[in-house]
C-alpha cells in the first residue's frame, strides 16, 4: 500500500495499519498462448493426418517405405524437444525459442505445400522430405516450451486456481485443434480439385501452414503482456555432466568401492543433486519397456489408415475418408477422460482392483495389445475382399465383347457365352514368362456367320485384356486391376466405333452438371477400338454423356475398378455399359471403431497415468529430465515401427499386427514384474509449502507439450 492517504483520514501516531492484499487479475497474456496452441495443434494434426496417404499416393513410395518415412518423422518430432529444452533454458529463453522455431516450423509447412503443387516444378520427394525435417525441428523444439511459458504467466501461490483453469483451457484448445483438423484436412485433400488432379494435397497442407503463420502472429501480439523469465541453466545438462563425471571417476578409480556408482561424483557435485539423480534413474529404468506402447499407438495414422483405404466408408450420402478414421481417437479421449476420472477409477479404488498407477499403465498396455489383435482379425476378414492380382507363375486374361449381341467364345476346348457388351475373365492362368492360347468366336447372333480364330497371349504377372472385333484381329492392352492407394474408384473408357473414318466420339463423365472427366477418340478407320488410361474418381453416381447426350447413369464405389464400354454402331445409336473389373470395397470402415476405442482406453490408462506417476514420484528438480525421458519413449516407439517395417518379416499385414500384439503382451509382462518390485515414494501433504506443491503440478506435461499441467488433463499426442 502506498504511503499517501487516499481516503482522506489522518494517521494517528502509533496506529497499526494492516497491509491490503491486492487481488491479482487473470493474466490476459495466456489467451494469446492458448490461441497460439490451438492454431499450432490444428496445423500439426492437419498435416499428420494426411501425411501417410501423401507419401503413398503422391510421392509413390511403397506401403512399407511410406510407413518408415512417417514414423521417422514422428520419431524426430519427439527427439528434438531435448534440444528445444536446452536452447530455451540455457540460451534464448522460452519466448524466443518458441518464436524462432515456430518460424522454422512454418517455413517447413510452406515448403511441403509448395512441393505438392506441380505448378512450382519442385522435386516433390526431395522438397517434401526437407519440409518434413524442418517441421520436425520446429514442432519438436517448441514442445517443451509452450505450456511451461503459459505457466510462467502466473504468480504463485496467489494465482494457483487460475493456473489450474489455464491448463484446462489449454488442454481443450489442443484437443479442439486436433479434432477439427483431423476431420477437415481429409476433406480438403479429397474435396478440392487442383492442378488437373482429383485430389489437392497442396491446399490440404497449405491451410495448416496458414494456421501456423496465424499462431506466430497471435503469439507476437501478446508480447507486451508476457512475463518472461531469463534462462537459468538446463538441468538436463547438469545431470548429464554429473553422470559423465561419475562414470569417469568410477573407471579411473576402479579399486575404490562406493555404495552407488554415482557417489563417485560427490567430490564435485552436490549430494542432493546426486540423490535426486538416483531417484530419477529408478523411474527412467521403468520407462525402458514403454516405447512398445507408442509403437502400437502411432500406427493409427500409418498402418491403420492404409487399412482404412481398403474399406467402405459410405455412410448414407456422406463418404467417410480413410484418413478421417483418425478422428475417433481425439473424439473418444475427450469422452473417456471424465468417465475414467469420475466413475471407473473411483470404483477400482473401492474394490482395490487396478488401483495403483503402475497397474493402470500395465492394463493400458494390454489394451493396446488387444486393439492390435482386433486389427489383425479385421485384416484377416479384409483379405477376403482383396483383388486377385497377377503374381509369379500366374497371369490373367480378360476378353471383352464390345457389341450389342452375345457371342460364343471357345478357349482351351471350353466354350463360354459372353453377353452383349460383357466380359469373360480367368484370373489364375498358370504361365511361365508367356504362353499362347488358341481361341475361336461365334458372332452368328450378330449376323456374322463365319467363325473367327486366333491367338491370345497370356503374360506372367500381367493382366492382359482383349477386345473381340468381328472380322478383325482382337484389340489388346495391359489392364490395371489393383485398387488405388487412396481407396478411390478408377475408371477406364473402352470405345468401339463402327462409323466412317475421322469420326470423333466424345465421352464426358458428369456429376451435378459439372464435367469431371472428358475422353475423346477419333476413328481413323471403320470398326476402331480405343481405350483410355485409368482415371481416378470420387465415389458416387455420374452421368455418361456421349457426344453431348446423356446415355447412362453409373455408380462407382470405393475401391472399385471399372471399364466403361461405349458402342457406337451408328450416328443415332449409342450403347453404354459399365463393367466391374475389380469389386469395390465391401467391408465397412465402422468395423475399425472397436480397435480405435480400445487403444484410446489404453491411452487414457497408460499415457495420463504414466505422466502423473513419473512426475509425482520424481524429485522436484528432476521434472524436465522425466519429461525428456517420456518423450524419448515415444521417439523410440516409432523407431521400433521403422525397424519392423524395414525388416519385412511378413508379407501379410495381419501377421504383422499379431506380431506387434504379441510383443506388446510380452513387454507388459516384463513391465508388470518391474512394477511389482518398485517401491512408491510416499507423498507428503504439506500445505505450508504451496510453492513446492505447485512445482509438482506445474511440471506435468500436457499432451507432450512439455512444461506444466494438472495431472487430470494430461494427454500425450
Amino acid at each position: 500500500m502506498d504511503g499517501d492517504n487516499t481516503s482522506g483520514s489522518t494517521l494517528q501516531r502509533g496506529e497499526h495499519i494492516e497491509p491490503e492484499v491486492k487481488k491479482l487479475k487473470y493474466p490476459k497474456s495466456v489467451f494469446f498462448i492458448v490461441s497460439n496452441e490451438f492454431c499450432e495443434r490444428f496445423s500439426f494434426y492437419g498435416l499428420r493426418t494426411i501425411l501417410a496417404l501423401y507419401l503413398k499416393t503422391k510421392l509413390e513410395y511403397s506401403y512399407d517405405t511410406s510407413t518408415v518415412i512417417y514414423h521417422v518423422f514422428i520419431m524426430l518430432v519427439y527427439f528434438f524437444p531435448l534440444f528445444g529444452a536446452i536452447i530455451a533454458d540455457s540460451l534464448l529463453g522460452k519466448f524466443k525459442t518458441i518464436l524462432y522455431l515456430s518460424i522454422v516450423y512454418a517455413i517447413g509447412q510452406l515448403l511441403l505445400s509448395a512441393s505438392a503443387a506441380p505448378t512450382f516444378g519442385l522435386p516433390m520427394r526431395e522438397f517434401s522430405l526437407i519440409g518434413l525435417f524442418l517441421i520436425a525441428i520446429g514442432s519438436g523444439g517448441i514442445k517443451p516450451c509452450v505450456a511451461a511459458f503459459g505457466g510462467d504467466q502466473f504468480i504463485l501461490p496467489q494465482q494457483e486456481k487460475y493456473l489450474a483453469m489455464f491448463f484446462s483451457v489449454f488442454y481443450f484448445s489442443i484437443n479442439s485443434g486436433s479434432l477439427v483438423s483431423t476431420f477437415l484436412t481429409p476433406e480438403l485433400r479429397n474435396g478440392v480439385k487442383c492442378f488437373g488432379d482429383t485430389t489437392c494435397y497442396s491446399i490440404a497442407f497449405f491451410v495448416p501452414a496458414v494456421l501456423m503463420i496465424v499462431s506466430i502472429v497471435v503469439f507476437l501480439f501478446g508480447k507486451p503482456m508476457y512475463r518472461m523469465k531469463k534462462p537459468e541453466g538446463n538441468v538436463i545438462l547438469s545431470v548429464t555432466k554429473c553422470i559423465s563425471y561419475a562414470v569417469y571417476k568410477k573407471v579411473k578409480s576402479s579399486k575404490v568401492n562406493r555404495q552407488h556408482w554415482l557417489d563417485h561424483a560427490d567430490d564435485k557435485y552436490d549430494i542432493e543433486l546426486i540423490s535426486n539423480i538416483k531417484s530419477t534413474l529408478k523411474i527412467l529404468t521403468l520407462f525402458i519397456p514403454l516405447p512398445f506402447f507408442w509403437a502400437l499407438f502411432d500406427q493409427q495414422a500409418s498402418r491403420w489408415t492404409f487399412q482404412a483405404t481398403r474399406m467402405d466408408g459410405q455412410m448414407g450420402s456422406y463418404i467417410f475418408k480413410a484418413d478421417q478414421v483418425q478422428v475417433i481417437n481425439p473424439l473418444f479421449i475427450v469422452i473417456f477422460i471424465p468417465i475414467f476420472e469420475t466413475c471407473i477409477y473411483p470404483v477400482m479404488a473401492k474394490i482395490k482392483f487396478i488401483n495403483t498407477p503402475l497397474k493402470k499403465m500395465t492394463t493400458g498396455g494390454f489394451l493396446a495389445a488387444v486393439s492390435f489383435i482386433i486389427s489383425g482379425l479385421v485384416e484377416l476378414q479384409l483379405e477376403t475382399t482383396y483383388p486377385i492380382l497377377p503374381s509369379e507363375g500366374l497371369g490373367q486374361l480378360r476378353v471383352f465383347n464390345p457389341t450389342n449381341c452375345s457371342i460364343g467364345f471357345n478357349v482351351n476346348n471350353h466354350t463360354y457365352d459372353i453377353p452383349a457388351m460383357g466380359m469373360w475373365v480367368d484370373n489364375n492362368i498358370v504361365v511361365k514368362d508367356e504362353i499362347t492360347l488358341n481361341y475361336s468366336t461365334n458372332f452368328s447372333i450378330c449376323g456374322i456367320k463365319d467363325p473367327q480364330q486366333g491367338n491370345l497371349n497370356v503374360i506372367e504377372k500381367k493382366a492382359m485384356s482383349y477386345v473381340l472385333i468381328p472380322d478383325l484381329t482382337p484389340y489388346k492392352y495391359e489392364d490395371s486391376v489393383n485398387k488405388t492407394d487412396s481407396g478411390n474408384p478408377v475408371i477406364r473408357v473402352l470405345t468401339y466405333n463402327t462409323l466412317e473414318n475421322n469420326r470423333t466420339t466424345m465421352v464426358d463423365i458428369v456429376k451435378k452438371d459439372k464435367t469431371i472427366l472428358t475422353f475423346s477418340t477419333n476413328s481413323l478407320a471403320p470398326q476402331v477400338v480405343n481405350h483410355t488410361t485409368i482415371a481416378e474418381l470420387d465415389p458416387g453416381t455420374y452421368e455418361v454423356k456421349v457426344n453431348g447426350i446423356v446415355r447412362k447413369e453409373i455408380t462407382v464405389k470405393l475401391g472399385g475398378v471399372y471399364t466403361l464400354e461405349i458402342y457406337v454402331p451408328s450416328k443415332d445409336l449409342v450403347e453404354v455399359n459399365s463393367i466391374t473389373v475389380t469389386e469395390p470395397n465391401s467391408m465397412h470402415i465402422l468395423w475399425m471403431i472397436p480397435q480405435f476405442i480400445i487403444i484410446t482406453m489404453g491411452e487414457v490408462m497408460f499415457s495420463i497415468t504414466g505422466l502423473e506417476f513419473a512426475f509425482t514420484q520424481a524429485p522436484i528438480s528432476m521434472k524436465s529430465i522425466l519429461q525428456a525421458g517420456w518423450l524419448f519413449t515415444v521417439a523410440f516407439g516409432n523407431l521400433i515401427v521403422v525397424i519392423i517395417a524395414e525388416a519385412k518379416i511378413f508379407e501379410r499385414q495381419a501377421l504383422e499386427f499379431f506380431l506387434f500384439a504379441g510383443l506388446m503382451i510380452v513387454d507388459m509382462l516384463i513391465f508388470a514384474v518391474m512394477a511389482k518390485c518398485y517401491k512408491y515414494v510416499e507423498l507428503i501433504d504439506n500445505n505450508s509449502d504451496i510453492d513446492e506443491d505447485m512445482d509438482v503440478r506445474n511440471s506435468l506435461a500436457l499432451k507432450d507439450q512439455g512444461g506444466q499441467t494438472n495431472p487430470s488433463f494430461v494427454k500425450n499426442d
